[in-house]
Protein backbone atom coordinates (compact mmCIF):
# COMPACT_ATOMS: atom_id res chain seq x y z
CA UNK A 1 0.00 0.00 0.00
CA UNK A 2 1.60 3.46 -0.86
CA UNK A 3 2.24 5.71 1.65
CA UNK A 4 0.12 8.72 -0.11
CA UNK A 5 -3.46 6.12 0.28
CA UNK A 6 -2.41 5.73 3.79
CA UNK A 7 -2.72 9.33 4.82
CA UNK A 8 -5.87 9.61 3.26
CA UNK A 9 -7.42 6.49 5.42
CA UNK A 10 -5.90 8.45 8.61
CA UNK A 11 -7.66 12.09 7.64
CA UNK A 12 -11.07 10.04 6.68
CA UNK A 13 -10.82 8.07 10.26
CA UNK A 14 -9.72 11.57 11.91
CA UNK A 15 -13.48 12.97 10.38
CA UNK A 16 -15.44 10.32 11.06
CA UNK A 17 -14.37 10.83 14.69
CA UNK A 18 -15.37 14.61 14.72
CA UNK A 19 -18.75 13.68 13.37
CA UNK A 20 -19.18 11.11 15.90
CA UNK A 21 -18.03 13.56 18.99
CA UNK A 22 -20.61 16.33 17.56
CA UNK A 23 -23.39 13.85 17.57
CA UNK A 24 -22.67 12.82 20.96
CA UNK A 25 -22.24 16.65 21.84
CA UNK A 26 -25.99 17.11 20.11
CA UNK A 27 -27.48 14.36 21.58
CA UNK A 28 -26.26 15.88 25.05
CA UNK A 29 -27.52 19.36 24.68
CA UNK A 30 -31.20 17.91 23.58
CA UNK A 31 -31.54 15.38 26.41
CA UNK A 32 -30.41 18.72 28.97
CA UNK A 33 -33.18 21.10 27.06
CA UNK A 34 -36.06 17.90 27.78
CA UNK A 35 -34.95 17.57 30.90
CA UNK A 36 -35.80 21.97 31.59
CA UNK A 37 -38.79 21.46 29.67
CA UNK A 38 -40.40 18.77 32.02
CA UNK A 39 -38.93 21.04 34.61
CA UNK A 40 -40.98 23.63 33.84
CA UNK A 41 -44.17 21.58 33.01
CA UNK A 42 -46.89 21.00 36.20
CA UNK A 43 -46.85 17.56 37.07
CA UNK A 44 -49.63 14.92 36.21
CA UNK A 45 -50.79 12.04 37.98
CA UNK A 46 -49.09 8.89 37.65
CA UNK A 47 -51.05 6.79 34.29
CA UNK A 48 -52.27 10.35 32.97
CA UNK A 49 -50.79 11.71 29.90
CA UNK A 50 -50.35 15.35 29.76
CA UNK A 51 -50.82 17.49 26.86
CA UNK A 52 -49.24 21.28 25.06
CA UNK A 53 -51.79 22.75 27.50
CA UNK A 54 -50.77 21.65 30.50
CA UNK A 55 -54.41 20.14 31.04
CA UNK A 56 -54.74 15.80 30.77
CA UNK A 57 -55.04 14.59 26.77
CA UNK A 58 -57.60 12.69 25.66
CA UNK A 59 -56.23 9.07 25.27
CA UNK A 60 -59.34 7.39 23.98
CA UNK A 61 -60.82 4.49 26.07
CA UNK A 62 -58.46 4.88 28.53
CA UNK A 63 -59.72 8.96 29.37
CA UNK A 64 -62.30 8.09 31.91
CA UNK A 65 -60.39 6.19 34.08
CA UNK A 66 -57.60 8.67 33.80
CA UNK A 67 -60.32 11.87 34.75
CA UNK A 68 -61.85 9.43 37.74
CA UNK A 69 -58.54 9.24 38.95
CA UNK A 70 -57.14 12.51 38.52
CA UNK A 71 -60.38 13.61 40.11
CA UNK A 72 -60.07 11.85 42.93
CA UNK A 73 -56.26 13.15 43.48
CA UNK A 74 -57.20 16.48 42.97
CA UNK A 75 -60.29 17.58 44.55
CA UNK A 76 -62.22 16.57 48.01
CA UNK A 77 -65.02 14.19 48.10
CA UNK A 78 -68.46 15.03 46.95
CA UNK A 79 -70.17 15.66 50.22
CA UNK A 80 -73.69 13.62 50.49
CA UNK A 81 -76.74 15.27 49.22
CA UNK A 82 -78.47 16.91 52.35
CA UNK A 83 -81.17 14.72 53.95
CA UNK A 84 -85.20 16.35 53.65
CA UNK A 85 -86.01 18.76 56.43
CA UNK A 86 -88.25 16.92 59.14
CA UNK A 87 -91.71 17.75 58.84
CA UNK A 88 -92.42 20.71 61.37
CA UNK A 89 -95.66 19.80 63.27
CA UNK A 90 -95.72 23.05 65.49
CA UNK A 91 -97.24 24.99 62.31
CA UNK A 92 -100.25 23.89 60.02
CA UNK A 93 -99.85 21.64 57.31
CA UNK A 94 -98.58 23.58 54.28
CA UNK A 95 -100.48 24.47 51.27
CA UNK A 96 -99.75 21.78 48.19
CA UNK A 97 -100.83 20.51 44.41
CA UNK A 98 -104.38 19.49 45.10
CA UNK A 99 -105.49 15.54 45.10
CA UNK A 100 -108.36 13.97 43.93
CA UNK A 101 -111.09 12.50 45.65
CA UNK A 102 -109.65 9.00 45.83
CA UNK A 103 -107.47 10.08 48.24
CA UNK A 104 -110.31 10.15 50.82
CA UNK A 105 -110.92 6.30 49.37
CA UNK A 106 -109.23 4.83 52.75
CA UNK A 107 -110.28 7.80 54.99
CA UNK A 108 -111.93 7.31 58.18
CA UNK A 109 -114.15 11.06 59.78
CA UNK A 110 -114.56 11.16 63.20
CA UNK A 111 -116.51 13.90 64.69
CA UNK A 112 -120.01 15.40 65.24
CA UNK A 113 -122.92 16.63 62.99
CA UNK A 114 -120.65 19.19 61.28
CA UNK A 115 -118.59 16.00 60.11
CA UNK A 116 -121.63 14.48 59.16
CA UNK A 117 -122.67 17.50 56.79
CA UNK A 118 -119.74 17.41 55.51
CA UNK A 119 -119.86 14.11 54.39
CA UNK A 120 -123.48 14.34 52.87
CA UNK A 121 -122.52 17.88 50.92
CA UNK A 122 -119.15 18.16 50.38
CA UNK A 123 -119.48 15.77 47.18
CA UNK A 124 -116.14 14.11 48.63
CA UNK A 125 -117.75 10.34 47.48
CA UNK A 126 -115.69 8.14 50.05
CA UNK A 127 -114.62 7.73 52.87
CA UNK A 128 -116.12 6.19 55.81
CA UNK A 129 -118.70 8.50 57.90
CA UNK A 130 -117.73 7.87 61.76
CA UNK A 131 -119.86 10.58 63.41
CA UNK A 132 -122.13 10.94 65.61
CA UNK A 133 -124.40 13.99 66.81
CA UNK A 134 -124.24 15.37 70.04
CA UNK A 135 -120.30 13.73 70.28
CA UNK A 136 -117.90 15.30 72.66
CA UNK A 137 -114.16 14.37 72.59
CA UNK A 138 -115.11 13.26 76.46
CA UNK A 139 -116.85 10.40 75.33
CA UNK A 140 -114.98 9.09 72.36
CA UNK A 141 -113.46 6.40 73.96
CA UNK A 142 -116.69 5.32 75.99
CA UNK A 143 -119.96 6.36 74.39
CA UNK A 144 -121.79 3.91 72.38
CA UNK A 145 -122.81 5.53 69.36
CA UNK A 146 -122.47 3.88 66.41
CA UNK A 147 -124.78 0.09 65.76
CA UNK A 148 -122.97 -2.31 63.34
CA UNK A 149 -124.41 -5.77 62.13
CA UNK A 150 -127.02 -5.02 65.13
CA UNK A 151 -123.94 -4.29 67.69
CA UNK A 152 -123.37 -0.89 69.49
CA UNK A 153 -119.61 0.48 69.03
CA UNK A 154 -117.91 3.60 69.99
CA UNK A 155 -116.62 5.37 67.49
CA UNK A 156 -113.02 4.52 68.68
CA UNK A 157 -114.06 0.88 68.73
CA UNK A 158 -115.59 1.42 65.05
CA UNK A 159 -112.11 3.01 63.72
CA UNK A 160 -110.59 -0.65 64.67
CA UNK A 161 -112.56 -2.40 62.64
CA UNK A 162 -110.99 -1.71 59.24
CA UNK A 163 -107.81 -0.41 58.60
CA UNK A 164 -107.21 2.81 57.11
CA UNK A 165 -104.68 5.38 55.57
CA UNK A 166 -105.98 8.57 57.04
CA UNK A 167 -108.25 9.23 60.08
CA UNK A 168 -109.87 12.68 60.22
CA UNK A 169 -110.95 14.10 63.57
CA UNK A 170 -113.39 16.69 64.36
CA UNK A 171 -114.72 17.34 67.79
CA UNK A 172 -114.83 20.43 69.70
CA UNK A 173 -117.83 22.61 69.48
CA UNK A 174 -120.17 20.30 71.75
CA UNK A 175 -117.65 21.40 74.45
CA UNK A 176 -117.39 24.74 73.85
CA UNK A 177 -119.48 25.71 76.70
CA UNK A 178 -118.03 23.75 79.60
CA UNK A 179 -114.92 25.57 81.46
CA UNK A 180 -112.48 22.24 81.71
CA UNK A 181 -109.78 23.44 78.81
CA UNK A 182 -107.08 21.08 80.27
CA UNK A 183 -109.66 17.91 80.52
CA UNK A 184 -110.24 19.06 76.98
CA UNK A 185 -106.76 19.18 76.18
CA UNK A 186 -105.99 16.18 78.15
CA UNK A 187 -108.71 14.09 76.10
CA UNK A 188 -107.74 15.23 72.51
CA UNK A 189 -103.98 13.68 73.62
CA UNK A 190 -105.75 10.59 74.65
CA UNK A 191 -107.67 10.34 71.47
CA UNK A 192 -104.89 10.85 69.33
CA UNK A 193 -102.79 8.19 71.24
CA UNK A 194 -106.37 5.76 70.67
CA UNK A 195 -106.28 6.18 67.25
CA UNK A 196 -102.52 5.35 66.90
CA UNK A 197 -103.13 2.36 68.81
CA UNK A 198 -105.72 0.64 66.12
CA UNK A 199 -104.94 2.44 62.97
CA UNK A 200 -100.83 2.64 63.43
CA UNK A 201 -100.39 2.96 59.46
CA UNK A 202 -102.66 6.14 58.80
CA UNK A 203 -101.44 9.73 58.82
CA UNK A 204 -103.67 11.32 61.82
CA UNK A 205 -105.42 15.09 60.99
CA UNK A 206 -106.58 17.20 63.80
CA UNK A 207 -108.88 19.40 61.99
CA UNK A 208 -109.30 22.90 63.82
CA UNK A 209 -112.74 24.14 64.91
CA UNK A 210 -114.43 26.65 61.67
CA UNK A 211 -115.43 29.81 63.51
CA UNK A 212 -118.99 30.07 64.60
CA UNK A 213 -121.83 33.03 63.53
CA UNK A 214 -122.87 34.12 67.02
CA UNK A 215 -125.63 36.18 66.19
CA UNK A 216 -127.75 33.05 64.09
CA UNK A 217 -126.78 31.05 66.80
CA UNK A 218 -128.45 33.50 69.30
CA UNK A 219 -131.89 33.88 66.82
CA UNK A 220 -131.55 29.93 66.03
CA UNK A 221 -131.72 29.17 70.13
CA UNK A 222 -130.95 31.91 72.20
CA UNK A 223 -127.13 30.76 72.68
CA UNK A 224 -128.49 27.83 75.34
CA UNK A 225 -124.83 26.76 75.25
CA UNK A 226 -122.91 29.46 75.31
CA UNK A 227 -120.90 29.15 72.06
CA UNK A 228 -118.64 31.21 71.51
CA UNK A 229 -115.31 32.14 68.77
CA UNK A 230 -113.60 33.37 71.70
CA UNK A 231 -113.56 30.07 73.84
CA UNK A 232 -113.27 28.50 70.00
CA UNK A 233 -110.07 30.32 69.85
CA UNK A 234 -108.84 28.58 73.11
CA UNK A 235 -109.78 25.32 71.63
CA UNK A 236 -107.98 25.63 68.66
CA UNK A 237 -104.89 26.75 70.03
CA UNK A 238 -105.18 23.23 72.48
CA UNK A 239 -106.07 21.13 69.57
CA UNK A 240 -102.47 22.68 67.53
CA UNK A 241 -100.52 21.75 71.19
CA UNK A 242 -102.10 18.79 71.00
CA UNK A 243 -101.21 17.75 67.29
CA UNK A 244 -97.67 19.06 67.93
CA UNK A 245 -97.06 16.92 71.06
CA UNK A 246 -98.50 13.90 69.75
CA UNK A 247 -96.59 14.57 65.99
CA UNK A 248 -99.62 14.72 64.01
CA UNK A 249 -100.90 17.33 61.27
CA UNK A 250 -102.85 19.92 61.98
CA UNK A 251 -105.80 21.76 59.48
CA UNK A 252 -105.86 25.40 59.80
CA UNK A 253 -109.56 25.32 58.64
CA UNK A 254 -110.40 28.18 61.34
CA UNK A 255 -108.50 30.61 59.05
CA UNK A 256 -109.97 29.16 55.64
CA UNK A 257 -113.66 30.69 57.35
CA UNK A 258 -113.22 33.36 59.38
CA UNK A 259 -114.04 36.81 57.96
CA UNK A 260 -113.05 40.24 59.28
CA UNK A 261 -114.95 40.36 62.34
CA UNK A 262 -113.67 36.89 63.76
CA UNK A 263 -116.90 35.19 62.86
CA UNK A 264 -118.60 32.61 60.02
CA UNK A 265 -119.60 34.41 57.55
CA UNK A 266 -123.19 34.30 57.79
CA UNK A 267 -123.96 33.35 54.05
CA UNK A 268 -122.26 29.80 54.87
CA UNK A 269 -124.63 28.59 56.96
CA UNK A 270 -127.95 28.31 58.28
CA UNK A 271 -127.44 28.91 62.20
CA UNK A 272 -124.29 29.71 63.07
CA UNK A 273 -123.16 26.36 63.40
CA UNK A 274 -123.48 23.97 60.22
CA UNK A 275 -122.30 24.37 56.99
CA UNK A 276 -124.06 25.01 53.80
CA UNK A 277 -123.59 23.03 50.95
CA UNK A 278 -121.01 25.21 49.20
CA UNK A 279 -118.99 26.21 52.31
CA UNK A 280 -118.76 22.38 52.77
CA UNK A 281 -117.29 21.90 49.20
CA UNK A 282 -115.24 24.93 50.11
CA UNK A 283 -114.33 22.61 52.91
CA UNK A 284 -113.45 19.86 51.18
CA UNK A 285 -111.20 21.73 48.65
CA UNK A 286 -108.39 22.69 51.75
CA UNK A 287 -108.39 19.23 52.27
CA UNK A 288 -107.72 18.35 48.85
CA UNK A 289 -104.49 20.97 49.27
CA UNK A 290 -103.56 20.32 52.28
CA UNK A 291 -101.94 16.29 52.78
CA UNK A 292 -98.64 15.03 54.16
CA UNK A 293 -97.34 11.66 53.08
CA UNK A 294 -96.67 9.06 55.94
CA UNK A 295 -93.20 8.53 55.11
CA UNK A 296 -92.23 12.83 55.08
CA UNK A 297 -94.38 13.00 58.57
CA UNK A 298 -92.65 9.54 60.00
CA UNK A 299 -88.98 9.11 58.14
CA UNK A 300 -88.17 7.06 60.97
CA UNK A 301 -91.24 5.67 61.99
CA UNK A 302 -94.13 6.91 64.32
CA UNK A 303 -94.03 7.84 68.10
CA UNK A 304 -94.75 4.45 69.96
CA UNK A 305 -97.82 4.42 72.03
CA UNK A 306 -98.28 2.62 75.28
CA UNK A 307 -101.79 0.35 75.30
CA UNK A 308 -103.11 1.88 78.33
CA UNK A 309 -106.65 2.90 78.86
CA UNK A 310 -107.72 6.78 79.17
CA UNK A 311 -109.18 8.08 82.51
CA UNK A 312 -113.44 8.41 82.44
CA UNK A 313 -113.91 11.78 82.06
CA UNK A 314 -117.25 13.52 83.73
CA UNK A 315 -120.56 13.24 81.59
CA UNK A 316 -120.02 16.83 79.85
CA UNK A 317 -123.79 17.78 79.48
CA UNK A 318 -122.99 20.17 76.24
CA UNK A 319 -125.40 17.99 73.49
CA UNK A 320 -125.07 20.12 70.89
CA UNK A 321 -124.71 18.48 68.24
Amino acid sequence: MSDNYTGKRSAGNIVQIVLAVLACLALAAAGILFLQTREREPASPKGVQVGNNGHPADSGAGSSADSAALSSQSFDEVPPAPAAPLYDFSQPAPEGEAVDNSYFADAAFVGDSRTDGFMLYSGVGCGKNLTSNGLSIFKLAEKKVLTIGGEQYTLLEALALEEYGKVYLSLGVNELGLKNDNGFYESYCEAIDAIRLVQPGAVIYIQGLIPLNEGQIEEANGNKYNLTNDHLRVYNDLMRRAAEEKQVVFLDLYAEFVDENGALPEDVSRDGVHLYKEACQRWLEYLKTHTVDFDVLYPDGPPVVENTAPEQTPEDGSGQE
